[in-house]
């Protein structure tokens, strides 16, 4: 049972719009009702590219719900960043005719946070925690009778002058997204019952994600084109659609043209020293340091520290990618550059 400091008042239990940002999935706040990302999301879950077997769970288990004329239970959905964790909290609230309620872990910095989001739900609305492996451990515990009994267990006070106070909520569905499935404590993690995983995107999907982002920002890209970009996009929507818009930049700027050619491509890309493999900078530093540490198995903090950047960065940004397409290995001692990152970075000469 949670304590909660006893000069909290039903006031401070109110929703805080300054201090966390609600939005609702059928209106979009007015800053973001223009941005092109935004008209890109797609509207049911028909419309969203790739992820079959995981739409197909979705679909079997909102349809159950809406048949019982219950909420959906409390879903899980894990993966790396850019995937789609936000638009599929988006499509579940509209399938099944509800508001999403949005929130960040790291705001949801003390006690009356998370009982203000609580008590400003409504029966049957979707409240989605994004980073929840962020929460803080007394956040977690208010949690956990909410989420399976609907209620607040709350504290109230300390020593002699504590009481104990129980507050019905509604029935809600609680969807967190989460990059780090492993940081998340095993009581809230059991308390989902249904948990995705997000994979990567193939080139197919990816090709259709980007052909119809640039009919929305009006470029002419031909299916060489598209097929390129969809190669060099690291299985990610959010970075394909991000080099789609550097290209855009590129093409109207330099080339004063909306029609986007392979060759065209290649030369943008050249310039934001990116290769053909979707390589950048960065991923070409990390693989130099192992070369140059003659391939001993390097922990992660060294590589972190050689190459002066975050280590989680690295770990959740960098090395995915790395390891997907074959250039690079964990072991329990470190990392290491496969025979295929050899070969890669032995092809690379300083003047990229």
């Amino acid at each position: 049972m949670a304590i909660i400091s006893s000069n909290i008042g039903n006031d401070d239990f109110s929703l805080r719009k300054k201090e966390l940002r609600l939005v609702d999935s059928k209106s979009i706040p007015e800053e973001n009702r223009n941005n092109n990302l935004n008209l890109a999301r797609p509207a049911t879950l028909e419309e969203f590219i790739g992820q079959e077997q995981l739409k197909c769970s979705l679909r079997i288990a909102i349809n159950a719900s809406i048949y019982r004329k219950e909420p959906l239970e409390h879903t899980l959905l894990h993966g790396q960043p850019g995937l789609g964790k936000t638009t599929l909290a988006f499509l579940i609230a509209n399938e099944m005719n509800t508001k999403c309620r949005i929130a960040t872990a790291p705001a949801i910095e003390r006690p009356r946070d998370i009982v203000g989001l609580l008590l400003g739900l409504k029966e049957g609305e979707v409240l989605f925690i994004d980073e929840i492996h962020r929460l803080n451990r007394v956040t977690e515990e208010l949690l956990y009778s909410a989420m399976e009994d609907f209620r607040l267990d709350l504290t109230m006070g300390a020593n002699r002058g504590a009481r104990c106070r129980t507050i019905n909520l509604p029935k809600f569905t609680l969807i967190g997204a989460t990059t780090k499935l492993a940081s998340i404590s095993a009581p809230l993690r059991d308390r989902f019952g249904i948990s995705q995983k997000i994979e990567f995107y193939t080139y197919d999907e990816l090709k259709q994600i980007i052909v119809n982002f640039s009919r929305i920002i009006n470029l002419n890209l031909d299916d060489e084109s598209s097929y390129k970009l969809a190669k060099i996009s690291r299985g990610t929507p959010r970075i394909a659609l991000r080099l789609l818009r550097r290209i855009r930049d590129y093409a109207q700027v330099v080339k004063k043209t909306n029609v986007i050619s392979v060759n065209l491509i290649n030369k943008a890309l050249n310039s934001y020293q990116i290769d053909q493999r979707g390589l950048d900078p960065l991923d070409r530093k990390y693989l130099s340091f192992l070369k140059r540490n003659n391939n001993i198995p390097t922990g992660l903090d060294s590589i972190a520290a050689g190459l002066g950047d975050d280590s989680s960065m690295l770990e959740f940004v960098v090395e995915p990618y790395l390891i997907q397409i074959g250039f690079l290995t964990r072991t329990p001692r470190g990392r290491l550059l496969t025979a295929l990152g050899k070969k890669y970075i032995d092809s690379k000469n300083d003047n990229f």
